[in-house]
């Protein structure tokens, strides 16, 4: 019995990744794979891919509606976040609400990010220590696990299952990333603070403040 033909798409220079594409490549033969980062355009070549599953994981694109229409079976994603947090900035927003659980969500993809029918969701403790850098590692770790498990029931020729969880609101947007990230002079001491620690990521822009049209970027020491 031949093996699915899978198309992966990934994160360029992220180790989970690195490892998540070894077994792609060495699981299924006829697989594909697309790795970018943020900023890439997506692969012309791969408009016209047609197989038997895409796996997006933690791809830099939205991917196109005509290669999801492609996937013979199934066109899956591996979010980092929970149903209650589905678009950018999820690890971010979960920070700054103080909240006490987190977690990662495989799910059907549609044409709209976040949206398409939840296949399993695995949740964890959110640490009052944890940082958006420290937040989005352990996603990754659970969303490696989550993989696993997915391509165990590919390869065994089951079905991807069906959860009862749903998306509980709209994805967020990079316009209202963009406003967490901002500090103004009428925020209190522990709103700033709040907002420094939800949105320092190492290499990434993080908080800042405009004054008389100058940007001045907050470091948290």
């Amino acid at each position: 019995m031949a093996k699915p033909s899978i198309l992966f798409i990934g994160k360029k220079e992220n180790v989970f990744c690195e490892i998540a594409q070894d077994t792609i490549r060495r699981s299924f033969p006829c697989s594909s794979l697309a790795i970018g980062k943020r900023g890439d355009p997506f692969p012309d070549d791969l408009r016209n891919w047609r197989g038997d599953y895409v796996l997006s994981y933690l791809s830099p694109w939205i991917v196109p509606e005509c290669v999801l229409k492609n996937a013979a079976t199934a066109a899956v994603n591996f979010h980092t976040g929970p149903p209650e947090y589905p678009g950018i900035g999820c690890t971010n927003f979960a920070i700054y609400n103080g909240e006490s659980r987190f977690g990662v969500t495989c799910h059907h993809m549609a044409p709209r990010v976040d949206t398409g029918p939840i296949i399993a969701v695995r949740r964890f403790p959110l640490y009052e220590h944890d940082s958006g850098w420290s937040l989005t590692q352990r996603c990754y770790v659970a969303i490696q696990s989550l993989f696993y498990e997915i391509i165990d029931m590919i390869l065994d020729g089951r079905e991807l299952p069906t959860s009862e969880e749903m998306w509980t609101r709209t994805p967020y947007k990079r316009s209202e990333l963009n406003a967490l990230c901002e500090i103004t002079l009428d925020m209190s001491e522990s709103e700033i603070a709040r907002r420094v620690r939800a949105v320092t990521f190492p290499g990434a822009p993080g908080a800042f403040i405009v004054i008389n049209g100058m940007r001045f970027d907050c470091v948290d020491h």
